[in-house]
């Protein structure tokens, strides 16, 4: 039975922390989360996912602004761990953290490519055809320390944030276990640092369009998917876009046409259907009811 010292956050992490709780051979005497965090428009204090699965488990869980702080170092030995489990935490390890035991980090982009915050979106918008996980050895550095095993699979055309993230906790889930009870055997590799590449967070502001380039948008729609979406730089936000063609060039916010609920939105290069709109502090609606509300037709400007 190897003792596993878990930390993590959001629902990728309690995804794997649940394969090691499921698991006969790991035990999880420990947990480390971020503090919980007001959520919503009415900032109702909620604790993160890996803390409410801990929980219910029974597992101690730690809750540090700082892993510098006093006393962590301490609990963490404590609990005599043969391996430190890291995903998606939200902190960098001190030395005197990773110094205990062998932590392992969860990552989910094929490093060292998109080293960093924001991994997943970043594949998105490069229009990346592979993508998956790596589990790395830690060092103090982000995200670049000597690899030990991936798991990959392929983006496909129309896939977004939200299903590839949760094809990526499926694959993360998977890999942990099995690199744990492999340890000994792996031999790490180290990452070519000249292929690094950094991200960082996502920022609202990165949803803003400009409506130049068709493929371009279609890729942030799919990056950005629930937050921060995308949207027009008066706010105006494109809910449910499909692609037109992608070649031809026009006036960028040209409404081409307006085909049932639906108007077709020209680009510098290419054109959208665009299906449904939500202007600054109103409800969502079909693009029809948006253009009729505001007197636009075929040949106006959306922008």
């Amino acid at each position: 039975m190897k003792r596993v010292v878990f930390m993590g956050t959001p629902h990728y992490a309690e995804m794997i922390l649940r394969a090691l709780l499921e698991a006969p051979d790991f035990e999880v005497p420990l947990v480390l989360t971020q503090p919980d965090r007001p959520v919503g428009r009415k900032k109702i204090l909620t604790p993160p996912p890996v803390k409410v699965l801990a929980r219910e488990h029974g597992i101690e869980v730690l809750q540090p602004e700082r892993l510098r702080e006093e006393g962590v170092r301490e609990r963490i030995a404590d609990a005599n761990p043969d391996f430190i489990v890291v995903a998606a935490f939200g902190q960098l390890l001190p030395r005197e953290i990773l110094d205990l035991a062998p932590c392992i980090n969860l990552h989910a982009s094929l490093l060292p490519r998109y080293r960093g915050a924001s991994p997943v979106q970043q594949a998105l918008l490069a229009g990346d055809r592979y993508t998956g996980v790596t589990a790395m050895l830690m060092e103090e550095g982000l995200d670049s320390g000597p690899m030990l095993a991936w798991s990959y699979l392929e983006i496909g055309s129309q896939r977004a944030l939200g299903e590839l993230m949760e094809d990526l906790t499926s694959l993360a889930a998977e890999l942990t276990p099995k690199v744990l009870r492999r340890f000994e055997a792996i031999e790490p590799i180290p990452q070519f640092a000249a292929l690094a590449s950094h991200c960082g967070k996502i920022r609202r502001g990165d949803g803003e369009v400009r409506l130049e380039d068709a493929r371009t948008l279609l890729r942030k729609a799919r990056a950005f998917q629930g937050w921060p979406g995308i949207f027009l730089p008066d706010g105006l936000k494109l809910l449910e876009i499909e692609a037109a063609e992608m070649d031809q060039e026009h006036r960028p916010g040209e409404i081409l046409a307006l085909e049932g609920e639906s108007l077709l939105l020209g680009c510098g290069r290419g054109s959208l259907w665009i299906h449904r709109l939500q202007p600054r502090g109103k409800k969502p609606m079909s693009a029809k009811a948006y253009c009729v509300g505001r007197g636009l037709k075929r040949g106006d400007s959306l922008l």
